[in-house]
């Protein structure tokens, strides 16, 4: 296991700077789909923000995302299929039954909601919050020691980024 690196002042300020801009990014993404590059973005981030010893612990069980696009499964799909056919047709006669059962099989799996094999941007938003909701705990508990200015600054920071994050996912449930 690597050493916690010690949160600084100067490093919690940024990562309250981060939240808040990934958290107005976020929000120009449809909140249903899975964006893979978003995705990427947020493995990428996680280590650095566990890494930190005053958030190793609240963020221990925060799970990386699974960028993982529906495109990516309808082709997986299609492969499988196709392979499977392959091999069944070398071996008997393909019934036009077997046929329709692959294909209405791709289509029921064309329905099923993205958020049951991806994380979607609703879920992303979601696991942004509680990085924030993190931090504003370190910040309220006067942990940092800020000043007056600073604080306020910080605290403004996370105040835009967890409206604008339950604002997103306010939203995406009454669709």
């Amino acid at each position: 296991m690597h050493p916690l690196t010690p949160l600084t002042r100067r490093d919690f300020f940024r990562l309250t700077e981060q939240c808040r801009e990934y958290a107005l990014e976020l929000a120009r993404y449809d909140q249903w789909r899975v964006d893979l590059a978003q995705c990427h973005k947020f493995n990428k981030w996680l280590p650095e923000l566990k890494a930190y010893d005053k958030l190793a612990a609240p963020l221990r069980t925060l799970q990386p995302a699974r960028p993982i696009a529906r495109w990516q499964v309808m082709t997986l799909a299609v492969v499988l299929v196709l392979v499977l056919m392959s091999f069944t047709a070398s071996r008997t006669a393909q019934p036009p039954a077997f046929s329709f059962t692959f294909f209405f099989g791709m289509i029921l799996l064309y329905f099923v909601p993205e958020r049951l094999y991806g994380t979607t941007i609703e879920l992303l938003e979601a696991k942004v919050l509680r990085v924030v909701e993190t931090l504003d705990d370190l910040l309220r508990n006067g942990d940092m020691g800020f000043s007056e200015a600073a604080f306020f600054q910080a605290k403004e920071h996370l105040d835009v980024a967890r409206r604008e994050l339950r604002q997103q996912i306010d939203l995406a449930h009454r669709r």
